[in-house]
């Protein structure tokens, strides 16, 4: 099963986007069902034992100035929900709302290892 840890400081989305491996991270908004449907597709994702990824969530309403860090440094405009794959500080890879499938997360990951 892949790391899902939860960002709620600056300090850690520092740490997540210092890593040397793609990681994962998911803007999930508490309050819109879309997203709610969104983070199972993630979560299921996340649980796949042979995807080795390692993935994270920001709940958008607890954390909004590490959301719009995020933002800033990918240059990925905040949409919610919103997964992007990030790669050496860059996002390569985002997407959001219904386009949100385990099966589209699976593959991006396989593009970009």
């Amino acid at each position: 099963m892949s790391e899902l840890r939860k960002l709620s400081r600056l300090e850690e989305l520092d740490e997540w986007l210092e890593r040397r491996e793609p990681v994962w991270v998911f803007k999930h908004s508490l309050t819109c069902p879309i997203s709610g449907s969104a983070l199972s597709e993630y979560r299921e994702f996340a649980s796949d034992d042979s995807s080795g990824d390692v993935c994270a969530l920001i709940e958008v309403q607890t954390a909004r100035e590490l959301s719009n860090e995020l933002a800033r440094r990918t240059g990925v405009r905040h949409e919610s929900p919103q997964a992007l794959l990030l790669r050496d500080d860059r996002a390569v890879w985002h997407d959001s709302h219904w386009r949100i499938k385990a099966d589209r997360l699976r593959r991006a990951a396989a593009h970009v290892a």
